[in-house]
């Protein structure tokens, strides 16, 4: 998703921090207010802006997360993702960066476009459901569904092809570079 500076800071939702107000932060605040207010979510359990790096090709490559939910144990178990466009074709690219989270994979995610919502199992990328904001599960629904699921394990060969994978996804989003737009 390519983000541009709007020119001001709003107050972050989680931390009552003054952060950069972006072309699509209030969408992700938008967001976790509705999991903490209306979904049961402890905002201790949200971040957001969760930055993957790994390096392709000797460069290194950093892209991010819209939002992550962290168990008690602080283990990862939902990665959520905000896309502008077809929900559809961001599952893939849901699935590698669930897989590779700095903190270990996380059992589920969510791609949304605030209007609707796909919950996918990324274990096995199967979708579990596709509607609108009720495809995202209440906090009791999540940790069920987190606890039925099973772990993906990430092992050296499929952290280079997950790696790979979302790279590719991510550069067919936005050419430009963090310091420079083309658009």
């Amino acid at each position: 998703m390519h983000e541009v500076s709007l020119g001001y800071t709003i107050q972050d939702y989680l931390t009552g921090k003054e952060i950069e107000a972006t072309t699509y932060e209030d969408f992700r605040q938008a967001i976790v207010k509705m999991l903490v207010e209306r979904k049961g979510y402890p905002k201790e359990n949200l971040k957001t802006k969760i930055e993957i790096k790994f390096k392709i090709d000797g460069k290194d490559f950093v892209t991010k997360v819209d939002i992550v939910a962290y168990d008690d144990n602080k283990k990862p178990i939902l990665v959520i993702l905000f896309c502008a466009g077809e929900i559809e074709t961001y599952v893939s690219e849901c699935v590698s960066a669930g897989r590779l989270l700095p903190d270990g994979p996380a059992k589920l995610g969510v791609v949304t476009d605030t209007k609707r919502a796909m919950l996918i199992r990324i274990y096995d990328k199967e979708i579990l459901q596709q509607k609108d904001y009720y495809a995202i599960p209440d906090w009791e629904t999540l940790l069920k569904l987190a606890k039925d699921t099973p772990q993906y394990q990430l092992t050296d060969q499929k952290r280079k092809l997950e790696e790979r994978r979302l790279y590719a996804l991510s550069q067919l989003k936005c050419a430009c570079r963090d310091d420079v737009c083309d658009l």
